[in-house]
């Protein structure tokens, strides 16, 4: 088993190797030999290379190619978060350098220590012999990570000014629908009574600010290679921010299926969160907001939310398919996911009492 699987550099994504090698060596004069380039095969968004040279292994990160919305794919951002969160995180990877020349390499991007871990996909490793009280183990923690980073005090890690956390829920809301009406294609449906409901519902924001992760879910943690019980690294910042807590739970348990759930939403399930022993939403919820002390009050808010923003990455992706700013097959069917999930919202306001 390879523990964070790469793959050959993707059609369209190649990285020039000449010039790859002169910009990393006036970086890092002490590199020797020529690279080596794979592709890491997770991930939906930005690009993430492994640099390999005789004495080095370096993680590369740089934004999709095609048409990106205003502030996403932000470099910048990944490398700000994780140089404040570097000292008092212990699961941020090691930034090491940052440069939006794009003259250099053809984007902005940055450079990270590469971790050695296992990122756990559409299942866990044989290997690793769990049982159901092993998989409920892992689950706690998993969310102790989310908790662990909500409950920080991000003033200590030098990152009072990484966003406006005040307003930040109606951004998210705003935000989001915008995009998704930016991203539309005909053959999916425009979801303006779930727009409109979360809009006209946006609460007041009565918790404490903390840092939010943006798409925290199974495979962004990677775990020790010998302890799947120690979190080594937490991936993938990119919509990092100051802001609601609740609303980073809620984009976690939109990527947490059971299997009770609707068969079109179970359809699109790339985790394990269904296995045995695995906890279950209202579990999870419950131990996130004991531990956290946070208000849950308006949860049906913040879950049909959860959802709704999933749609709205998912009909991205769609759309750069659809219009060939990608040749990633993969996106090929994410209307159809769009589609599922934003009719899974349908179905969560019409039981809603808010």
């Amino acid at each position: 088993m390879e523990a964070n699987p790469t793959i050959d550099m993707r059609e369209g994504e190649e990285l020039d190797l000449v010039k790859l090698d002169k910009v990393l060596k006036e970086i890092m004069p002490s590199l020797n030999g020529h690279p080596k380039v794979r592709q890491y095969a997770s991930g939906a968004s930005n690009l993430t290379y492994l640099v390999s040279y005789a004495n080095r292994e370096i993680v590369l990160r740089r934004p999709p190619l095609g048409e990106k919305a205003i502030s996403a794919h932000s470099m910048l951002r990944e490398y700000r978060v994780l140089t404040g969160l570097h000292e008092v995180y212990s699961s941020a990877p090691k930034p090491i350098f940052f440069t939006d020349d794009e003259s250099l390499l053809g984007a902005e991007f940055y450079l990270m220590e590469k971790v050695d871990g296992v990122l756990v996909k559409t299942s866990f490793p044989e290997s690793w012999n769990f049982n159901d009280s092993h998989r409920h183990k892992f689950c706690q923690i998993i969310f102790d990570k989310l908790i662990e980073l909500h409950l920080l005090n991000y003033s200590a890690a030098g990152l009072d000014n990484f966003g406006k956390p005040d307003g930040y829920t109606e951004r998210q809301i705003l935000g989001w629908n915008r995009r998704y009406l930016a991203s539309l294609t005909e053959d999916v449906p425009d979801f303006q009574d779930v727009r409109d409901w979360l809009q006209s519902r946006i609460p007041a924001e009565t918790n404490p600010k903390s840092i939010v992760h943006g798409d925290f879910r199974i495979d962004n943690v990677m775990v020790d290679t010998k302890d799947p019980f120690n979190v080594v690294a937490v991936l993938d910042w990119e919509m990092a921010a100051l802001g609601d807590p609740r609303m980073d739970l809620a984009n976690s348990m939109a990527y947490w299926f059971q299997d009770d759930d609707p068969d079109e939403l179970r359809a699109i399930k790339n985790q394990p969160s269904d296995a045995s022993g695995m906890m279950r939403r209202d579990e999870i919820l419950d131990y996130y907001f004991s531990k956290t002390g946070f208000e849950t009050k308006q949860w049906d808010f913040y879950e049909v939310y959860g959802y709704f923003r999933l749609a709205v990455i998912s009909q991205q992706l769609y759309y750069r398919f659809v219009n060939k700013q990608t040749k990633d097959s993969r996106f090929a069917k994410f209307g159809e996911t769009a589609s599922y999930l934003g009719r899974h919202c349908q179905r969560l306001i019409k039981r809603s009492f808010l």
